[in-house]
């Protein structure tokens, strides 16, 4: 694992935005396969900026939300730079995109395309959080089971970046490879079930700071953005049963 934090930092970084290239190009060439217009045309373009500074916006606040005494040190004046929170960045880019379909008028779902990209893009940007280790806040608690990972304490721990990442590849690929009648389900049972699983997966890690029943921000999060979510993918299951391929 990596020795210091300055390298960390780094290499998490690397992987973060590689993951998100990656991500990009595969949407890009979703849309080409499936005739659309080119991502600078008009309403594509106010799409993906809408997405872009919706998931910056989101992934900063989401941050500062799990991580209140950071929140608190900045207002205070200390220079820091807030980490990222993927959950955070997946709600504001929801919420930015529609925002934009808003302001532009348009009505079609946008999100199926980008199911497969934005799963592949956390596997690889989750590698980074692995190899960053104890530098970044998503290793797991102390375990005792054969699989725990030393990340340089002497303890084994959940490495519960590897957790997600067998978590989202195979759920990316079954909602990129199923037919749904409504436009858009798949990116809804996408978000929902990541939703879910971080809520869950949580309880696997160290909570820097209690919220109410001892859940973490993040869980928090996830429980408020599934119970505004949850109605929207209840209704557009029940009107799309899959399509045979």
């Amino acid at each position: 694992m990596i020795a210091d934090a300055t390298t960390g930092a780094w290499v998490h970084s690397a992987f973060t935005w590689a993951g998100m290239a990656l991500g990009a190009a595969m949407w890009r060439a979703t849309q080409r396969r499936l005739g659309g217009d080119g991502v600078l045309a008009p309403g594509n373009f106010a799409v993906l900026v809408g997405l872009l500074l919706g998931a910056a916006i989101g992934n900063k606040l989401v941050f500062l939300i799990e991580r209140p005494d950071v929140a608190l040190a900045a207002w205070r004046g200390q220079a820091l730079w807030p980490g990222q929170s993927i959950v955070g960045g997946l709600l504001g880019g929801l919420v930015g995109v529609e925002i934009a379909k808003q302001l532009t008028g348009q009505t079609r779902s946008t999100g199926d395309a980008m199911v497969w990209p934005i799963a592949v893009g956390l596997a690889i940007g989750r590698i980074g959080c692995f190899l960053a280790g104890l530098h970044d806040d998503t290793y797991g608690l102390p375990t005792d089971l054969p699989w725990g990972v030393d990340f340089g304490d002497g303890t084994p721990r959940h490495p519960t970046q590897l957790y997600e990442i067998a978590v989202v590849l195979p759920l990316g690929w079954a909602l990129y490879r199923a037919r749904f009648a409504t436009p858009g389900l798949a990116f809804k049972l996408f978000l929902s079930s990541y939703l879910l699983w971080r809520f869950a997966v949580e309880f696997l890690k160290p909570v820097p700071v209690a919220f109410p029943l001892g859940l973490s921000g993040i869980q928090w999060t996830c429980l408020v953005a599934l119970a505004a979510y949850l109605p929207v993918v209840v209704r557009g299951a029940r009107q799309a049963p899959p399509v045979p391929a």
